[in-house]
């Protein structure tokens, strides 16, 4: 099954790029840049991954965060992305970035979208790869703060499909961003939404009914409710799942009790994704393989989730109908 995984033809829908910094990757271009970062030596860096919330992760991934500097940096940073997913046969990566954990710090809006942008373009030179970037904006900040980074972003408009929301959930429901959301979706962005990762059921409606998410990123909170569970299925909403990002931050005690067959059981179009890897413990191949493994989730039911992510993507419909064929024919190819 491990090796049937690898070669399956993916998507990821959910990765925060900032997620993805590589301890020796930060360590590299902090001291590109001279930037004091608060650890001696990469073995300090893991070491501080061992935390076990929302917040504590947060704290070291802004932390972190304060090393990128430029656009090569930025660039450096998807790139070292891209090329290990490409490696894992990810077919087409949605990233996520927030401009407002480096904005606040003084950097320019530009700097971190053409960086990231000149990444996304040469993989899909490269390795043919199909890329889209959401812009998300940060929570625990103000609905203000967000308008702000909205105005930042208008220039760069057709370098950014969607916008979204991340950081701190808890006391940070959708309804805060009702406003910003709606202007959003007037400059024609696409809208997506953590929500129901610790916060509850209810922030999952709010995030359809007041923000018109496109996805809901997480949502795993939504099978506290079950009429919240059959609108879900009613709209063909897809839930952006990261198995091992719930464990590491302990939504789930045991990847055994991971709500990922109930979701497919149900009918919801739920997949598979990373969040961000790079503190969670694992890539696109991590993320299957162990929940695979821990659920002993059937050939068809993964190859069902391989298929709900690209039916889920921002591609558009002739793309989608290509790549789920290629999956279609990869499963009927390799069938025990």
């Amino acid at each position: 099954m491990i090796e049937f995984i690898k070669g399956l033809p993916k998507a990821e829908l959910h990765l925060h790029i900032e997620g993805s910094f590589e301890p020796e990757l930060m360590f590299k271009i902090a001291k590109r840049n001279n930037v004091e970062i608060p650890y001696k030596s990469v073995e300090e860096v893991k070491a501080a991954y061992a935390f076990d919330n929302l917040q504590d992760f947060l704290d070291i991934y802004y932390s972190g965060a304060g090393a990128l500097m430029v656009e090569q940096d930025f660039f450096d940073l998807t790139w070292a992305y891209l090329e290990k997913v490409h490696s894992e046969n990810v077919l087409h990566a949605e990233i996520m970035f927030d401009p407002q954990t480096h904005t606040d710090r003084g950097i320019p809006f530009g700097t971190v979208i053409i960086g990231i942008s000149n990444a996304l373009r040469e993989a899909e030179a490269k390795f043919g790869m199909t890329t889209k970037l959401i812009m998300s904006f940060l929570r625990h900040l103000s609905e203000e703060e967000a308008f702000k980074t909205l105005e930042d972003a208008l220039p760069y408009k057709k370098l950014i499909t969607a916008v979204g929301l991340d950081s701190s959930e808890v006391g940070n429901p959708p309804s805060k961003f009702q406003q910003v959301f709606a202007k959003a979706e007037a400059e024609g962005f696409l809208t997506v939404a953590h929500a129901g990762e610790e916060g509850p059921a209810e922030y999952v409606w709010e995030a359809l009914d007041l923000l018109n998410v496109s996805r809901v990123d997480h949502g795993n909170n939504s099978l506290d409710d079950e009429i919240l569970v059959q609108e879900l299925v009613d709209r063909k909403m897809p839930l952006t799942v990261c198995p091992l990002s719930n464990l590491k931050l302990q939504v789930v005690k045991d990847l055994k009790k991971h709500p990922l067959r109930e979701m497919l059981q149900k009918g919801l179009l739920a997949t598979i994704n990373s969040d961000d890897p790079a503190y969670f413990g694992g890539y696109m191949n991590a993320n299957y393989i162990e929940v695979a493994e821990a659920l002993s989730l059937t050939k068809e039911e993964i190859c069902q989730l391989a298929k709900n992510a690209f039916e889920a993507s921002f591609l558009n419909g002739n793309q989608k109908k290509d790549v789920i064929a290629r999956v279609e024919d990869y499963c009927k190819e390799n069938s025990f």
